[in-house]
């Protein structure tokens, strides 16, 4: 009798624990533990970040990080830097295998670029990479081993929408532009429609940043690239204003500032950039420009104009004329337009 009760016992305490165990078990590998209201967050880990620091990050994410922590030395977990994403109601089971194996990719856009710097800011603000790193590789070989120098470095990134794993290193993330660029010019006979009008891609992009910076309309962008092309053709001055601005805006006396208009001081500007002053197209890029624009540089319209002026009838919009005659007189309607809304500078 004594015996029979000795193992019902023994029988009822292996149950406790069994049933103790289970739920133990359920809490730690089953039972739901996130801990915000939202349908999904995103994590993001960095490179080089520590087990323990995940685990100081993670901690706002879960209801009991000490369970997942359990859990995540169990299954030998290593911290892999990237994107995840952590959805209301997972498990700590569920978490880890997602940190495991699915790195979320993002859409790295730019577009509308000033300069490096703004190449840089842009990119840095979407990926882990920041723009320090970003502007010391517009310093190396890379660049000038595919045929572009400090000048030219932007045209190598051509705006669009671009899908990367949020920890993509800039070496990868240039590599991986550079590759984009050489499949852009590949398509649509690009680089034989550069060759027929005798320039270089980086001359083709040159011409399309002036283009672009000079309408926003692409119904425009192949006039206007067809009046620049019948000017180089003549061997005439490309006059172009965007060039002059850009000129100006590297002087510390225009820096931060904002020209409206055109101003004789401003063509008297010494700097190969004023093609008002030199012939030929510019040493550099002067912005980003659209692919809308370099196709229009590429596909240019045959014409006989020379000569556009912005058409204060049509706000966005040009003249264009044949003579210099027809070009002054669009020029004076413009000037006295600026004039009555008080732009003097």
């Amino acid at each position: 009798m004594y015996i029979k009760r000795i193992v019902i016992l023994i029988v009822a305490l292996g149950l406790i624990f069994m049933g103790s165990f289970s739920l133990y078990v359920y809490k730690v590998m089953f039972k739901s533990n996130t801990s915000f209201d939202e349908k999904s967050k995103d994590l993001y880990i960095k490179t080089g970040t520590s087990y323990n620091q995940l685990l100081n990050q993670i901690e706002s994410y879960v209801l009991n990080v000490d369970d997942f922590d359990v859990l995540a030395k169990r299954k030998k977990y290593n911290v892999k830097p990237g994107k995840y994403q952590i959805k209301n109601g997972m498990n700590n089971n569920e978490i880890i295998n997602s940190l495991r194996s699915n790195n979320i990719t993002v859409n790295v856009i730019y577009n509308n670029i000033v300069d490096l710097n703004d190449l840089a800011g842009k990119i840095s603000n979407q990926i882990e990479a920041d723009s320090i790193s970003f502007l010391n590789s517009f310093k190396t070989e890379f660049f000038k081993e595919r045929g572009f120098d400090e000048r030219n470095i932007l045209s190598m990134y051509i705006p669009n929408s671009y899908n990367f794993f949020w920890n993509t290193s800039v070496e990868k993330f240039n590599k991986r532009m550079f590759e984009e660029y050489t499949k852009f010019w590949q398509k649509n006979n690009r680089v034989e429609k550069a060759n027929k009008i005798g320039l270089t891609r980086n001359e083709v992009m040159i011409l399309a940043s002036i283009v672009y910076e000079e309408s926003k309309q692409n119904i425009e962008l192949r006039k206007i690239a067809g009046v620049y092309i019948n000017r180089l053709n003549d061997n005439w001055k490309l006059g172009a204003d965007p060039t002059v601005k850009f000129a100006a805006y590297q002087l510390k006396e225009y820096k931060n500032t904002i020209i409206r208009r055109v101003l004789n001081k401003h063509l008297k500007i010494d700097s190969p950039y004023n093609t008002y002053k030199y012939y030929g197209l510019p040493p550099g890029i002067i912005s980003m420009p659209s692919i809308q624009a370099i196709d229009a540089v590429l596909n240019y319209e045959k014409h006989n104009y020379y000569f556009f002026a912005a058409d204060p009838s049509n706000p966005g919009y040009h003249s264009f004329a044949k003579s210099l005659s027809e070009h002054k007189r669009n020029a004076r309607k413009f000037h006295r337009y600026l004039n009555s809304k008080g732009i003097k500078k």
